[in-house]
């Protein structure tokens, strides 16, 4: 059997952002002062990433072989199909790692236990370094999570663990005609959200308590997601009828009215598709899953 490799994915601290766009500390230190804030406090935070990264790499088995890539490098990093994926960091960094994965078996670390929510990197350190030897052997329990994907009529698409995201670029209005569940609706809005049952804890969960408190959530595993039109505008030529519900089969389908539209996933706009006039694109229940590593 080959011996296992072990990808460690990070996010740059707050510090290392910092001290690249000003170049000292004590740049960093006035900089953060001018608005408040205490360059003690960033540093405690990037020690503790820092320790929790080192304690991950060294308590990895010595003969396995070993990469790490940054959250900005994941577009340009090659997985292994028998990868064993740590994520050292806050839950939507899971997230921003998914799309690029398989069947990895995906293990996350949270640094900063009391910072983070803690629902995608439930683990500590030491923690997430026996999963990872449980996760090579094949023994480790795993959660599947279902994804949403998002598919063009000339061929994009695109993979997203929480949400999928269409609308304007600047965020003004977008207009196409919704197709879902038999009907259909011209509309003018601030976008069309579809979520997963993993994203129904975060950004979904909070549009779904002011615009459809009666909707009842995906759970992370269930095959199914939920939609939500963010802010319809009745007029004589558009409507609001259609504004949030379940996509338990079948498929959510928009034709593109405006001259540009973006499709992200997972606040990621800068990997993004682009749509335009005429343009159909369908949002549906992935194929793939992504595996967490609970036990």
């Amino acid at each position: 059997m080959a011996t296992p490799r072990a990808v460690i994915v990070y996010r740059a601290s707050e510090l290392t952002e910092l001290l690249a766009r000003h170049g000292t500390r004590g740049q960093v230190a006035f900089f953060l002062d001018q608005r408040g804030q205490s360059l003690a406090a960033v540093e405690e935070r990037h020690e503790r990433i820092r320790a929790a990264l080192a304690d991950v790499s060294a308590g990895l088995p010595v003969d396995w072989r070993r990469a790490s890539v940054e959250r900005g490098e994941l577009a340009r990093f090659v997985f292994e199909p028998a990868d064993i994926v740590l994520v050292v960091g806050q839950d939507g960094l899971v997230a921003n790692a998914a799309k690029y994965l398989s069947a990895q078996p995906v293990i996350g670390i949270d640094p900063l236990p009391g910072v983070n929510p803690g629902v995608l990197v439930p683990h500590t350190p030491a923690a997430g370094v026996a999963l990872a030897g449980a996760a090579s052997e094949g023994t480790a329990a795993i959660c599947e999570r279902t994804m949403v994907h998002v598919r063009t009529d000339d061929g994009q698409s695109l993979t997203a663990l929480n949400e999928v995201m269409i609308g304007q670029p600047g965020h003004q209005s977008a207009r196409y005609t919704l197709e879902v569940d038999g009907h259909n609706e011209r509309q003018s809005s601030s976008g069309v959200i579809v979520s997963t049952g993993t994203g129904a804890t975060g950004w979904c969960r909070s549009i779904a308590r002011i615009q459809a408190p009666q909707l009842g959530l995906p759970a992370p595993t269930d095959r199914t997601l939920a939609w939500f039109v963010r802010e319809p505008w009745p007029s004589p030529a558009t409507g609001a009828d259609l504004f949030a519900g379940r996509l338990d089969n079948g498929e959510l389908t928009l034709r593109v009215e405006s001259d540009r539209l973006v499709a992200f996933g997972d606040g990621m706009e800068d990997d993004r598709l682009l749509l335009s006039w005429g343009q159909r694109v369908s949002v549906s229940v992935a194929d793939r899953t992504l595996r967490t590593v609970t036990g």
